[in-house]
């Protein structure tokens, strides 16, 4: 989906397409970091961007939707926290080598050598003891939970994520549980890859 696709989801939909709240593992793994430099590839409309600010992190956001960008420029300014904001294809986009103590990829699903080339950019892009955390619907979820896309190719898996991590130290490489509420109260399971790893500090 190109940027004028999203940039229709996001206008055909009223109020954020997702909540304002940051994503459950991105917290688990960020909560007992010292804040520094962080960010946030392909942050849509800027719920993790947003909190991280929030909690001290000096932010930039990168995303190709410019209604996405607004939108997290908008929940930034309610919730009065800074956030440097870029309008850029994450494909193409290479932030400056040995820059940030944190990068965050959060529901990015692109073709195979384009996520690699994603995810060696944001590698690139950590300082010595930085932490990466990548977070997306995992090729279980097809199957065993719900929502998300429904093309395979485009899927997560631990082990996928983690072959492009060398050089990384893995803390975390699983595919979790996350509730999602239904319509009538309930809830069901979607299943995500989360990955978190960090650059040596030596």
């Amino acid at each position: 989906m190109d940027s004028s696709a999203w940039d229709r989801r996001y206008t055909d939909t009223p109020g954020l397409v997702w909540s304002a709240e940051p994503n459950r593992f991105v917290v688990e793994a960020v909560t007992d970091l010292t804040p520094g430099a962080a960010l946030d590839v392909a942050a849509g409309e800027g719920r993790n961007a947003v909190w991280l600010a929030g909690q001290g992190w000096r932010v930039n956001a990168v995303d190709f939707s410019t209604v996405a960008v607004d939108r997290g420029r908008e929940l930034a300014a309610a919730r009065g926290v800074t956030v440097d904001w870029r309008v850029a294809d994450v494909t193409t986009y290479r932030p400056v080598p040995n820059s940030y103590d944190l990068v965050l990829i959060s529901y990015l699903h692109l073709p195979a050598a384009d996520f690699a080339a994603v995810l060696a950019a944001a590698r690139s892009a950590l300082r010595p003891g930085g932490t990466l955390v990548v977070v997306g619907h995992d090729l279980a979820n097809l199957r065993g939970g719900t929502g998300g896309p429904q093309d395979p190719s485009l899927l997560l898996t631990p082990e996928t994520v983690v072959d492009g991590l060398a050089g990384l130290r893995v803390r975390r490489a699983e595919t979790a549980r996350r509730p999602v509420s239904t319509p009538d109260g309930g809830t069901v399971d979607a299943l995500d890859t989360v990955v978190v790893a960090n650059r040596p500090a030596d």
